[in-house]
């Protein structure tokens, strides 16, 4: 019997109440053991290489060193972490483990017995927790989660065509599963069982976590939590499950979740062929990391006692780490820095002024204020759209649309992004910020940023005479980013 699975229970199931859940403390990079120009040479790089951060924090000897948040993004805004989730999950399993709940050789099948096939194979009935965790369910294809069906139903009863733990297949639903087994076991979601005995002890306290439609949390996904959270859980990591005098995850179960598991291919320059392990990337550089989709990362480095924490809304994942690799990890010093105010100073001015690009305004409106256009039904589900003047100097126009017959007004900042709330295709209500600019005589480019997320789309609205034409484009996503466009009339 693994060694966590005898640790005691008394150690993990702390009360909020006994454990302190203040943030990171701060410190010089110099300090620490590292200059600031060369955090800002790697914060230079990204701002100017990569489409796009929206935030990173530096971690050394579990103090900050450097943070810098890409406006709109900010220090206390959540942001999806995508598949960074499936570490926090992997957490959680580890928390039951030790408490005696669940076991990695649990059968995944006894689990859900209501939803088993009605002759089950004998790979589907071998498949385990450690399956799960290492992406070694045995299948050949991820199974769907349907919209309207039930998961572990459509997981049980897709095909099993190899021997759980010989093929591995990066599998967001088998992670569903291990959240929805530790949700049989314990009686709470993911969610609200690691509230007390991780979230609020690291200061996490408004995480939020989507659910399926049978109330589970989705386990590979949907967790949205702030920057400085992800650091948090990383340096808890680092620390071996260790915060702040307490064992709040057991160190065996960090080491073994963090090891290799399995392996996962052999290109020594990739990050994603280091191997796996229960719900974490092993790396280059002896590191390992959590991350998620458009380039969301929690990124460990224990030989270096370090911690790096990025958001992002980009395509190439790999640039991130290789900007980390080439800027970063040779600037971890063993000693102590002597002190550089001049550096130190020229660093914290270049991450506050830190900014996604705003579209120029290069060119005078047209005559289309106050003139209605309307749509035809569309993918977009625009039905109308109203320029009006912006109501100050630093407003490029007020873009008001109306979809599923309710109208939405949205300032668009000049130069700057404008917050506020907005709708957008399948972007339900949520917090946005936008900017605008005339960048054509008939031309308006509007970005509208929605800063929990890793969107921001940039539409484009020509205008010829009665017509205008509406051309949408998200920044990343999962089905490929191929403009919209639909055109509308006005009377």
């Amino acid at each position: 019997m693994p060694t966590f699975i005898r640790t005691m229970t008394l150690l993990i199931v702390l009360s909020p109440s006994l454990v302190a859940t203040a943030g990171l403390p701060r410190s010089t990079p110099e300090e620490q053991g590292v200059a600031s120009s060369a955090i800002a040479r790697f914060v230079a790089d990204a701002d100017q290489k990569l489409d796009a951060l929206h935030s990173v924090m530096v971690v050394r000897h579990g103090h900050v060193i450097a943070e810098g948040w890409w406006a709109p993004y900010h220090a206390e805004a959540n942001h999806s972490l995508y598949s960074l989730s499936k570490s926090f999950t992997s957490t959680a399993v580890g928390l039951a483990i030790a408490e005696g709940k669940l076991s990695l050789d649990d059968e995944v099948l006894k689990f859900f017995p209501d939803a088993a096939p009605e002759n089950p194979s004998g790979f589907l009935k071998a498949m385990r927790l450690r399956d799960l965790l290492r992406m070694n369910t045995g299948q050949q294809t991820e199974p769907p989660r349907p919209v309207d069906g039930v998961w572990t139903q459509a997981f049980l009863a897709h095909p099993v065509p190899f021997k759980p733990g010989t093929h591995f297949l990066y599998n967001t639903s088998a992670t569903y599963m291990a959240s929805a087994m530790v949700q049989k076991a314990t009686g709470e979601t993911v969610l609200d069982y690691l509230r007390p005995r991780l979230f609020e002890p690291l200061g996490i306290t408004q995480p939020t976590w989507l659910q399926s439609p049978q109330g589970i949390s989705t386990g590979g996904y949907g967790l949205s939590i702030r920057t400085e959270d992800i650091a948090s859980f990383g340096q808890l990591y680092l620390q071996r499950g260790q915060w702040q005098g307490q064992q709040l995850v057991p160190a065996e179960w960090i080491d073994a979740a963090t090891s290799r598991q399995t392996s996962n291919g052999s290109n020594p320059q990739s990050d994603w062929d280091q191997g796996y392990g229960y719900q974490f990337w092993r790396c280059r550089h002896g590191a390992y990391r959590g991350d998620g989709a458009f380039g969301q990362y929690c990124l460990v480095l224990p030989e270096q006692d370090a911690v790096i924490a990025i958001t992002s809304g980009l395509k190439d994942m790999q640039a991130v780490l290789n900007l980390v690799w080439n800027k970063l990890l040779p600037a971890f010093e063993s000693d102590a820095l002597p002190p550089n105010p001049e550096a130190q100073a020229k660093l914290l001015r270049q991450l506050k002024a830190l900014s996604l690009p705003t579209p120029a305004n290069t060119a005078s409106p047209p005559d289309v204020f106050g003139k209605a256009y309307t749509f035809e039904k569309n993918d977009m589900r625009l039905e109308a759209l109203t320029l009006q003047p912006g109501t100050s100097e630093q407003d490029c126009a007020l873009l008001t649309i109306t979809r599923n017959g309710v109208a939405q007004s949205i300032p668009l900042g000049k130069g700057r992004w404008q917050t506020g709330t907005a709708a957008w295709a399948d972007f339900e209500t949520q917090p946005m910020a936008a900017a605008g600019g005339w960048t054509d005589t008939n031309q308006l480019t509007a970005k509208l940023c929605f800063y929990e997320t890793p969107f921001t789309i940039t539409l484009q609205l020509s205008f010829d005479g009665n017509t205008v034409q509406c051309e949408s484009e998200a920044n990343v996503g999962f089905g490929g980013t191929k403009p919209m466009i639909v055109k509308g009339l006005r009377p």
